[in-house]
């Protein structure tokens, strides 16, 4: 991957970018000369977030902080219009924001299931709002940031909040699975869904005891960020390889299925 800069600076961003894969990719973008909005779930850890980057020799001018706790649909959708009014075009928007589905099965205010939420609904959610500023400018790219665990996953249609029989490993899996077909729904830009490798993140302990660096999840990340690096709509990632996605995330009745599910679930509260 090459380190020079941008011939002209983008303007990119990345959610869940105040640790791990999320703040080295915010990093290693603003080094190369884009504009950075860093997304935070809240001021403090936002602010914490941006005071590293600077200390990490990124330069302040390239950085912008953005708050939203994904877990609440209307946060969301007040961050997507507080971007979109600064930044009327987006160049790449990276879904990177992800936790772990709990032992417990949690829901949020808006009702859904927490991680099925954070990891799969709000990406949905911000993505949609933000589709004029990623239609202003050609060549504009979606990277979403799944996980090779949505080979193991299924969405379960008839109780997709996982109320009956919750596992956190089957929560977790189904909302990689549904970011994974989500990838593949026609828009105006280039999406893609990447697993960046097993990294040591807060989300390790989900797969092993040890993985690569944040570092190089990141910089694989950064790869399908570059406009130098052709990309195919709609492809999955392993690592640097395109690799096939798991089947059912290939059929078209299943991304339209999962569009119009995710449709109904943020809807149910915004009125």
């Amino acid at each position: 991957m090459s380190s020079a800069v941008s011939p002209a600076s983008r303007t990119v961003l990345v959610t869940g970018a105040t640790s791990g894969i999320g703040w080295e990719t915010a990093r290693l973008l603003a080094e190369r000369g884009d504009t950075v909005i860093v997304h935070a779930p809240g001021q403090a850890s936002g602010d914490d977030a941006v005071a590293r980057l600077v200390a990490a020799g990124v330069d302040t001018l390239r950085l912008r902080l953005v708050v939203a706790d994904f877990s609440r649909l209307d946060e969301v959708r007040v961050m997507a219009a507080r971007v979109a009014e600064e930044h009327p075009a987006l160049d790449v928007l990276v879904n990177n924001a992800a936790v772990a589905a709990p032992e417990r099965h949690t829901v949020t205010a808006d009702g859904n299931e927490i991680s099925f939420q954070v990891n799969f609904l709000a990406a949905y959610l911000l993505t949609h709002e933000l589709s004029g500023p990623l239609s202003a400018r050609p060549g504009s790219r979606v990277v979403n940031v799944s996980s090779s665990m949505h080979r193991t996953a299924s969405i379960s249609w008839n109780d997709p909040q996982r109320a009956k029989r919750y596992s956190r490993l089957a929560a977790y899996a189904q909302s990689q699975l549904a970011l994974t077909i989500f990838t593949r729904e026609q828009a105006p830009w280039t999406s893609v869904s990447v697993h960046p490798g097993v990294c040591d993140t807060g989300l390790l302990s989900l797969y092993a005891h040890e993985g690569d660096s944040a570092l190089q999840g990141a910089q694989r990340v950064v790869r399908l960020c570059d406009p130098a690096t052709a990309l195919v709509p709609g492809a999955y990632y392993d690592c640097t390889a395109l690799s096939p996605a798991a089947p059912v995330a290939m059929e078209d009745r299943t991304v339209r299925r999962l569009c119009k599910l995710a449709d109904q679930l943020v809807a149910a509260k915004s009125a």
